[in-house]
């Protein structure tokens, strides 16, 4: 379902270009596009996105029962691991950290799978076919032009994500100091009051929810750094694929619908690539989180 759903979504700027060249009356395109007419192109665009789509959520669909199964299992073994751990664990146990250790191994499983699979393997295998398709249809340069753009955005994305996920791994270790001082003291509420703690209970917390804060205030800045840069990379390649298109254009190389099918595959291209910065980063935290749960059981 993936790879059909990836060779469809590859194919569908094909039928957009074949419509706009029949409105625009070129007689002299492929037999197959005169038959099937404008109106019938436009539908073809539509039952190709709609084919995309419907592949990709039978994805899902197939999908669900083995991610939500590994899950249970992970979380099983975890318990039981943790209920055969020694006394001397338990008594000095921080139940606090413990139970954000587990709920964030447990769902960072999940998130690798499902992003890995879905994701990383699906990006590639569709910037491979673009790239074939932009070599064969149009010139070998539109192909360099957008192997530059990829890898130059690649490359600031995941330099800045190495960078956003030490900064989120402290606001992480933060949340979990902060949980972890709450629950504690919440749980031995009858000592804190007995020797009248509260207050200096309050100042701990709020002191590790003060750091929780400031990391997480630069975690936000530094996703604006990188949504910018990202946009900014990409507008670029887009602007240089276009302009050449345009030129073909004029010079009557290529045809509006070329320059419409050209359009339609940056297009394609950038929204799988908008996200590749917080999969990567995701990916990234998912693997942090996971061997904390795995120190966990060992």
């Amino acid at each position: 379902a993936l790879v059909l759903s990836k060779f469809i979504s590859v194919a569908t700027p094909f039928f957009y270009k074949a419509a706009v060249d029949v409105l625009g009356g070129l007689a002299d395109g492929p037999g197959w596009t005169l038959a099937l007419g404008a109106v019938g192109l436009t539908v073809a665009y539509g039952l190709a996105r709609v084919m995309t789509v419907g592949f990709q959520q039978l994805r899902d669909v197939v999908f669900a029962r083995v991610g939500q199964r590994a899950l249970r299992q992970l979380a099983l073994e975890t318990f039981r691991h943790i209920h055969a751990l020694s006394l001397r664990y338990h008594i000095t146990r921080k139940t606090g950290g413990l139970s954000r250790i587990i709920e964030r191994g447990v769902k960072g499983v999940d998130f690798l799978l499902r992003f890995l699979l879905f994701s990383i393997g699906p990006l590639v295998l569709e910037l491979v076919l673009i790239g074939i398709v932009l070599w064969v249809a149009f010139d070998l340069w539109y192909l360099v032009v957008v192997a530059v753009t990829i890898w130059l955005y690649t490359w600031f994305t995941f330099r800045v994500t190495e960078w956003r996920v030490k900064i989120r791994k402290e606001m992480n270790d933060q949340d979990t100091d902060a949980n972890q001082k709450a629950i504690d003291s919440l749980l031995n509420f009858e000592t804190v009051k007995y020797f009248s703690a509260e207050t200096r209970e309050a100042a701990r917390y709020d002191g590790a929810m003060a750091r929780y804060e400031s990391a997480a205030v630069r975690t936000n800045n530094s996703l604006a750094f990188l949504n910018f840069g990202q946009a900014l990379l990409i507008t670029a390649g887009l602007v240089v694929v276009m302009v050449m298109a345009a030129v073909g254009v004029q010079r009557d190389t290529l045809t509006v619908g070329d320059f419409v099918m050209v359009n339609a595959y940056m297009i394609q291209i950038t929204m799988p690539l908008n996200f590749l910065g917080t999969v990567y980063r995701e990916i990234r935290q998912a693997l942090v989180d996971m061997g904390e749960m795995f120190d966990l059981l060992e």
